[in-house]
């Protein structure tokens, strides 16, 4: 189920491109376009859910258990030392359909509190990104 104008429904059902990290029957993981740190993954449900609330009771071990790996890969494949892990519920929620961040994190990486600075990608650097999680993933 998908709802029209949804941009993440858009991303799971290929009609907007994403550079994809990981796809179960359920879920989907791409790089978020506006990274706060390169390796910045969001995973989403395949169904429109707004809000963690919102997410059906048999989608709460797959969604936690993809975010698991998710949080192992940006460390086996982009050298973090760690990730920070993050839901927005409404407010902040730049787009309504529930979304997990996993951003690579690294001591004196110069994040601070929740002011998420934002970056952009080099030309090719994402699809670079995406292949190197998915390798980790497999």
């Amino acid at each position: 189920m998908s709802e029209a104008g949804c941009v993440f429904c858009a991303i799971v059902a290929g009609q907007t491109p994403a550079d994809l990290v990981l796809e179960t029957d359920d879920l989907v993981a791409f790089l978020d376009q506006r990274p706060v740190f390169r390796g910045h993954v969001l995973l989403v449900p395949r169904t429109h859910v707004v809000t963690l609330p919102d997410l059906p009771g048999e989608l709460r071990d797959p969604f936690l258990a993809a975010a698991q790996r998710l949080c192992t890969a940006v460390v086996e494949a982009l050298g973090a030392q760690g990730s920070w892990v993050s839901v927005n519920n409404t407010v902040s929620q730049s787009v309504p359909h529930l979304h997990l961040h996993v951003v690579p994190r690294t001591k004196g990486d110069g994040l601070r509190g929740f002011f998420w600075p934002r970056q952009r990608y080099d030309d090719g650097e994402r699809a670079s990104y995406a292949a190197r999680l998915r390798s980790a993933l497999d």
